[in-house]
């Protein structure tokens, strides 16, 4: 196989959509953590974080592609991905995802501190241990206490400045933040993909529950999405045009949301599920921002 194309295949299987977006709200977190402890960002300290999280995200996604493979193989959204098509073999996905996942723990404890390297760790192992191997398979929660781990790369972020407490409200709510919008943004996709997952006898809410009942969680989830981004503004020193933000964004989402509830109707989840994505980007850009300016 030509070198560009198992570059290629590399590439796909880290599913940099989803390891950029974490990363993303890592340095974003980074650069409030900068600002809230009043100390001059550092861009090697930025640059050595990025490596790590973006090594951290990679590989989460990787090592769960790896165990997941054989239901992939059995669902039409996820059938083509390089392991399940035979573009990437199995052993060498493996050592891949560990030859970037121990790394991404070593180089913030060696070079950061102990605290983003323990939030990295506590990430991995929530992403890998609690989701993938233990709970996907088994219960329709496996989104909500797997979800954890999303709200994880915030914490590595901001506890990586010198003298930042990772534990102050705008480190909190920013990760939590991640960890309530992980709900809206894989159920409204489980909701159109439903078919996939009962192929596969995964438990995803719209499987165990049926449409209705998971429409409704997710309008519920996607209004706590929006308090939680509010609270940002109401708890934490950030300016009214992040609030106004907030509210827009927010309803947005709610609005799509509701609208699913009522027509559950899968072009509607669908359409949801694309604008979770730039949701996320979007208020996160707009809180690294408004905290700087």
């Amino acid at each position: 196989m030509p070198v560009r194309r198992t570059v290629e295949n590399y590439w796909r299987l880290t599913k940099p959509r989803i390891w950029g977006l974490l990363v993303f709200t890592g340095i974003i977190a980074m650069l409030v953590a900068y600002r809230d402890t009043g100390v001059s960002p550092s861009l090697e300290a930025i640059g050595v974080c990025f490596v790590a999280l973006t090594l951290g995200s990679a590989s989460a996604d990787v090592l769960t592609n790896y165990h997941d493979r054989d239901i992939d193989a059995m669902m039409r959204r996820t059938m083509n991905r390089p392991i399940p098509n035979g573009d990437v073999n199995p052993k060498r996905a493996l050592v891949f995802g560990l030859a970037m996942a121990i790394p991404s723990v070593l180089i913030p404890l060696l070079l950061l501190n102990e605290a983003s390297a323990g939030f990295m760790l506590a990430g991995l192992v929530d992403n890998i241990v609690v989701y993938s191997l233990v709970l996907k398979r088994r219960s329709w929660s496996s989104i909500i206490l797997g979800g954890i781990s999303g709200g994880m790369p915030v914490l590595v972020g901001y506890s990586a400045v010198p003298g930042a407490n990772p534990f102050a409200p705008i480190a909190l709510y920013m990760s939590a933040l991640v960890i309530v919008w992980i709900p809206t943004h894989i159920w409204s996709l489980a909701v159109f993909t439903r078919s996939d997952y009962e192929a596969a006898k995964i438990p995803m809410l719209p499987v165990v529950f049926g449409d209705k009942v998971a429409s409704v969680c997710i309008a519920a989830a996607s209004i706590m999405l929006a308090v939680f981004s509010v609270a940002i503004f109401v708890f934490t020193q950030v300016s009214v045009f992040y609030a106004i933000s907030a509210v827009a964004l927010g309803g947005l989402v709610i609005g799509y949301s509701a609208k699913l509830a009522l027509d559950r109707d899968r072009k509607t989840a669908w359409t949801l599920f694309k604008i979770t994505s730039p949701y996320l980007m979007l208020i996160f850009l707009v809180l690294g921002i408004t905290v700087w300016l």
